[in-house]
């Protein structure tokens, strides 16, 4: 049975069932994310000129970091997820985002320094550090100008520490350590609190 695929010692099996159980639900929380990625996205601009930058979204889910990037005048976006129940939702809603179905670990799609932007929003806590490394090697070989992450930063709501939870993901050992992830892949990195323990790690080219 299916849901058994939550119960499997396969992590990707595992998360794949979950967000493709989640995808309807969670896309009716799209409006109220959007509203916290804005406020997020004007700490970003003053760090980062996005207007006319091409975009990779790494997870995308239901499509709304990178429908933020959208509306805030960058270039082309592209959007990877490797649940295509999260890519049919964010379809309907985004039908100027180049979604496909796709796996983080490797881009082989993309060419070296092919992206402007690399991003992702809360997708890399969500695994192991070893499966990290490669993400972010895959995004730092792709982009031209920045890799940005939106993840937690600082103490965690005690809802969110129940989710994350359920989902077995590696958030504590994020928060401790990612950071210094991020110095391993770029000579310059940002680390930027936002809200509610969330924030930007910003990496440059």
């Amino acid at each position: 049975m299916s849901f058994q695929k939550y119960f499997s010692s396969n992590p990707d099996i595992r998360a794949q069932y979950i967000f493709n159980l989640i995808a309807p639900y969670y896309s009716k929380l799209d409006h109220a994310l959007q509203d916290k990625y804005q406020k997020t996205f004007e700490l970003l601009k003053q760090k980062v000129p996005i207007e006319g930058l091409t975009v990779l979204d790494i997870g995308t889910g239901t499509g709304a970091w990178a429908a933020v990037y959208e509306k805030n005048a960058s270039g082309t976006i592209h959007a990877i997820d490797f649940a295509p129940k999260m890519l049919a939702e964010s379809q309907k809603k985004y039908p100027n985002i180049n979604f496909s179905l796709g796996n983080a670990e490797n881009l082989s799609q993309f060419a070296d320094q092919s992206i402007d932007i690399v991003t992702a929003s809360y997708v890399l806590h969500g695994v192991q550090s070893d499966k990290r490394a490669k993400m972010l090697t895959e995004m730092s070989r792709i982009a031209r100008k920045y890799v940005i992450i939106n993840d937690f930063i600082g103490k965690t709501p005690a809802f969110v520490r129940f989710l994350e939870f359920m989902e077995k993901s590696d958030y504590k050992h994020f928060k401790l350590h990612f950071e210094q992830e991020m110095q391993n892949y770029f000579d310059k990195s940002d680390r930027i609190f936002v809200a509610y323990g969330t924030g930007l790690y910003i990496g440059y080219k």
